[in-house]
């Protein structure tokens, strides 16, 4: 794929994602690796209005080499592509539902949320929970770069999720089976759900190993 369907395809991915409520305003940021590089969604924009001309383009050892300044949460994403060298794609949101899970006390921070469906622990796997640093605090991405090695997804407490895949497709449709479990989890916690056993889990993850 030339950098050109590669800019049109974050735009396009970027407008779906903000077109159906999975992000708002100015957060959020997508970026997709590149043999020499990184192309990532430019800081301070909308995901409703991503232009692909002026999405940056980063060289290997992140010097910005054309395009507007990058999200300025790509040090979220170096870590993650640091330890995850399979990935090709990564998003970042501050969907309603994830947020909300992070926002709540009492969780298990090795894995957030119980097995509900079979696309989670498919799609998602376990969640851990990386603990709260404001937004920008390079000490964040340490926090990330400790559990990128194990996990694709991780949800930041009190800010979002941080979501890798093999290709953009991927990445999005993990974060999106993401929200959608989070959004589950809300509805049910307070009811006699079941959620999937352990002997469930372990067989969908043989079967269905994370790629990315």
């Amino acid at each position: 794929m030339t950098e050109t369907k590669q800019r049109e395809q974050i735009a396009w991915f970027a407008r779906s994602i903000f077109d159906r409520g999975l992000t708002h305003g100015s957060t959020g940021n997508i970026s997709l690796r590149l043999d020499d590089g990184w192309l990532m969604t430019p800081t301070g924009s909308s995901m409703g209005a991503i232009d692909p001309a002026r999405i940056s383009r980063l060289a290997a050892d992140g010097t910005l080499l054309s395009g507007d300044p990058p999200t300025k949460e790509a040090f979220l994403h170096m870590a993650m592509y640091g330890e995850r060298p399979r990935a090709r794609a990564i998003v970042h949101l501050h969907s309603t539902h994830s947020v909300a899970v992070s926002c709540l006390c009492g969780l298990d921070h090795a894995n957030v949320l119980p097995a509900m469906t079979a696309y989670q622990v498919m799609r998602v796997g376990k969640l851990p929970l990386v603990p709260y640093f404001p937004p920008g605090d390079g000490a964040l991405a340490g926090a990330v770069r400790k559990l990128a090695a194990r996990h694709h997804c991780v949800l930041l407490a009190n800010h979002g999720p941080v979501v890798a895949g093999i290709s953009l497709e991927e990445a999005v449709h993990a974060a999106e089976e993401l929200e959608e479990s989070a959004r589950l989890y809300l509805l049910l916690r307070d009811q006699d759900y079941r959620p999937l056993d352990p002997e469930q889990v372990s067989e969908l993850e043989a079967r269905f190993p994370v790629k990315s």
